[in-house]
């Protein structure tokens, strides 16, 4: 009697830590945030400034965790001519 109560305390115990969904039978949501704290989905890429460095990053998921991985591409930027830029167009 006793290895069936332990089995079933067991059995109680652990139901909610194998479960992904929150109240309502919805499934918990996953997104990353960027710079300003808007959401992003996952499988989503934009353009991170981080230690002076632009590059693309794709949200994902690793170890249950939502990551951005550097994708290896560089963001493409453009700039005006500033009057410190020397132009000559002629």
């Amino acid at each position: 009697m006793r290895t069936f109560a332990t089995m079933v305390a067991l059995l109680l115990l652990s139901n909610p830590a194998m479960t992904d969904v929150g109240t309502g039978d919805t499934a918990i949501e996953c997104f990353c945030t960027d710079t300003y704290g808007q959401r992003v989905e996952l499988g989503k890429s934009i353009c991170l400034f981080v230690d002076g460095r632009a590059f693309v990053a794709k949200c994902e998921m690793s170890l249950n965790n939502p990551i951005w991985r550097d994708t290896g591409v560089n963001c493409t930027m453009s700039r005006l001519p500033s009057a410190a830029d020397e132009v000559n167009l002629g």
